[in-house]
């Protein structure tokens, strides 16, 4: 059941149970308040003139909620022309009487392509861009008796003047309202911003230092003002802080400065603790503004020896991500963004992310923050360069990234370059001097594909596909790039080519281990993803990944996942898929990626072969790949049994079936427990194995659901599996409830998985 269909049976929705308001009588009379806008929007593909007036009748227009896709496209084989048009929302909502006296900002975190808003059929103005965040103030334009329209025109197309077009470009945008927005109340002056510095970290003393922007009409500061910070961990008070404010000129920023903090946990991959900041701007001794920011103390830095967190060495293994997904292309809520941070960090075993190509979302750093998973953000482009106008909307990108990522403790590298673009000394020039004006805590890097290229980063930083990788020719030496479009690979490609591209990263990440001097390297890419015709294969995805497009793994996926340490979890992941006929040589090199001291192999009960890692051919990773021979097995076929060892003891034992039958089917959920705000998703995985639990992947079986309940699916409905598995998503409605969903196999019977829809707590007016 659709979004709509739900609402003609059920009649209206249901509003969510809200908090006591911040806009409430009793509240101090200029206090903040940020409301939530992200449901009861009125859509339509078309926009015209007529739409963006205040008196227009939109009755007829879709009910959405944000995030929103403009256009919910096939998961493959589509054309990016498909969602390249100009669509228009819309969205009714009255301001209290008790805000009169306050400012009132819209403030949208991201819209594809390009905005244009208006309220009550005035125009605000417009935005040219796609990933970074804008806001307008509205209070000059307020009806506060009556209704308010907020209208925005939303350009979806790829056009010349908006990084990252000009050119080509392989990945895609989409288009739409695909990030959150809100409402934010505010008094005359208010806290623009909140940069807090760490320092010291080492010396067993931390400070902090608390940068604090403020804001007012005519950029003057009144009498009697005063800044406080509070440092909490958790809800504990750790010290505060406090400064008179001068009237007169209002100041770039004042600084407020913690010295000497007792009792500081740094903030590290193992432990990523994080604290809070609570600013407050005070008049006469009255709360007038306050707003916080959640901090991490840590020292992160790029070094000739490699790079160092806290000053320790730590040689960097992560993977590249676009943040798009089927179907929805970017428009995912905060949980779904949060989970592929999870995938990274808890399943990968990565230590470092990049956001490529673009700044991405809050939700996905924020968990980047939570699990401990360092970040290299880059500002939007590929390849192409263009204009003066063109750079000056790139160069506003970098400010619009460092100011609203600037207290992330997981991000340790800012990318101000253009992925791949060619040297232009005067933009670069000014990119890096934006970016470290702004956070002269971190270093800067600049994605480049040529070693000749012009440094004008910190950090060289460069993508390098090549095998052997060129020695380093900088002492601070980053690989952003490998593999990846050199060697794309699927889940139903047989088993030598799962295997070589199994190695490939493996040979890779030892050659990084090889030399203190290689800072480590991020692979290309974690997910398979959407592209233009003329990249990618031919259903316009590049299947770059080491997960599939629904983020489940290929066998190059165990390597990463075995380069923890087996106190963390014990990893044993072969690099095949077990068939007789699956590969030319029969299994002269069978290839087990694991953290296991010593593995045993069994086919049919009987032992076939034992393995030790393979150092000779990985001599600089700790946990290097196995290599087997099984091919002596023709008259003993049967199930494989393999056994790791560590220390002499059996701790893991994987077992893969020989019967080539279909066994089962899988139903899985992220997550079972969800909130009712018309937003808020999980994925569900949808897969078939044999017996014992590994996929069998030439398993194409069109899957059919139904949903019972306030929920919707989003995905194709039969549903194709590809490799054996796949994905659905599932969205809430604003009702609370129970949804089951059910899939049903044409003849491994049906599964179901049960949710429970709560209700929504957040605010909107």
């Amino acid at each position: 059941m659709d979004r709509r269909d739900f609402m003609k049976t059920t009649g209206t929705l249901l509003a969510a149970s809200a908090v006591a308001s911040p806009l409430a009588a009793e509240a101090a009379p200029h206090a903040r308040a940020v409301l939530s806008l992200n449901r009861r929007w009125r859509y339509s593909p078309k926009a015209t003139p007529e739409a963006l007036t205040r008196s227009f009748d939109d009755s007829r227009f879709d009910r959405v909620t944000l995030p929103h896709t403009n256009l919910r496209v096939p998961w493959h084989g589509f054309d990016e022309k498909s969602y390249q048009f100009v669509s228009v929302y819309r969205r009714h909502f009255k301001v209290p009487a008790v805000a009169h006296g306050r400012r009132i900002f819209v403030d949208f975190e991201g819209v594809m392509t390009a905005s244009t808003v208006y309220l009550n059929g005035t125009k605000l103005g417009a935005y040219r861009g796609g990933y970074t965040p804008f806001s307008f103030e509205l209070t000059e334009h307020i009806d506060w008796a009556g209704d308010n329209v907020l209208a925005v025109e939303v350009d979806s197309t790829e056009r010349a003047d908006i990084p990252p077009f000009g050119h080509e470009v392989d990945y895609l945008t989409f288009g739409g309202i695909y990030r959150e927005v809100s409402l934010r109340f505010v008094a005359p002056t208010y806290i623009e911003n909140i940069f807090a510095q760490p320092k010291q970290v080492l010396t067993g003393a931390p400070q902090l230092d608390v940068l604090c922007f403020l804001e007012s009409p005519d950029k003057k500061l009144e009498a009697g003002l005063a800044l406080e910070a509070a440092l909490y961990d958790g809800e504990k008070l750790i010290a505060t802080t406090e400064q008179k404010l001068e009237a007169g000129a209002l100041p770039e920023s004042t600084t407020l400065h913690f010295a000497k903090l007792d009792g500081i946990a740094l903030w590290d991959l193992q432990t990523p603790k994080l604290y809070r900041v609570v600013v407050t701007l005070s008049k006469n001794g009255r709360a007038y503004d306050n707003d916080e920011r959640r901090i991490g103390f840590r020292e992160a830095t790029f070094t000739p020896q490699g790079f160092s967190l806290n000053g320790k060495i730590i040689k960097l293994r992560g993977l590249d991500r676009h943040q798009t997904f089927p179907w929805v292309g970017q428009a995912m809520p905060a949980r779904v963004q949060k989970r592929d941070a999870f995938i990274l960090r808890k399943r990968l075993k990565t230590n470092i992310v990049r956001t490529s190509h673009y700044p991405q979302s809050r939700h996905f750093l924020d968990a980047c923050d939570e699990y401990g998973l360092l970040v290299l953000e880059e500002i939007p482009g590929w390849q192409h360069i263009g204009d003066e106008a063109w750079k000056q909307v790139s160069i506003d990108n970098v400010g619009r990234m460092i100011r609203r990522d600037w207290n992330h403790p997981s991000i340790v590298l800012w990318g101000v370059r253009i992925n791949e673009s060619h040297d232009d000394h005067d933009f670069y020039t000014r990119t890096n001097a934006a970016a470290h004006a702004l956070d002269p805590t971190r270093q800067t890097g600049g994605i480049r594909n040529k070693y000749g290229s012009e440094l004008l980063e910190d950090v060289f930083t460069i993508n390098d596909f090549g095998f052997p990788l060129r020695a380093p020719n900088h002492p601070l030496y980053l690989n952003t790039e490998f593999i990846g479009h050199t060697y794309p690979t699927k889940t139903i490609d047989n088993v030598e080519r799962l295997r070589e591209h199994t190695l490939r990263h493996a040979r890779i990440h030892n050659q990084l281990a090889s030399n203190a001097q290689y800072a480590g390297g991020i692979g290309w890419c974690a997910f398979d993803y959407n592209t233009h015709g003329n990249f990618g294969s031919g259903d316009r995805i590049c299947y770059h990944g080491v997960m599939d497009i629904f983020r489940e793994p290929k066998p190059a996926a165990g390597f990463y996942r075995s380069q923890c340490d087996p106190s963390e979890e014990v990893v044993l992941e072969p690099a095949f898929h077990w068939a007789l006929g699956d590969q030319s040589t029969k299994f002269d090199e069978a290839v087990v990626c694991s953290n296991c001291e010593h593995l045993k192999f069994y086919i049919a009960g009987k032992l076939v072969a034992e393995a030790d890692p393979n150092r000779a051919e990985f001599a600089h990773l700790k946990y290097p790949p196995f290599t087997a021979s099984l091919a002596k097995f023709d008259d003993n076929w049967g199930d494989l049994k393999i056994e790791g060892y560590i220390g002499g003891k059996l701790v893991i034992t994987r077992l893969m079936s020989g019967d080539g039958v279909d066994r089962r089917l899988v139903l899985a959920a992220d997550t079972t427990r969800l909130i009712a705000d018309g937003a808020d998703a999980t994925r569900v995985v949808v897969r078939v194995t044999d017996e014992f639990g590994n996929v069998r992947p030439f398993s194409d079986a069109a899957i059919r659901f139904e949903i019972v309940g306030p929920a919707e699916l989003i995905g194709d409905n039969p549903f194709t599996l590809a490799g054996g598995q796949g994905a659905v998503w599932i969205r809430t409605f604003e009702m609370s409830g129970e949804v089951e969903l059910r899939a049903t196999h044409p003849y491994l019977g049906m599964q179901r998985v049960h949710f429970e829809i709560q209700p929504a707590k957040d605010e909107l007016l």
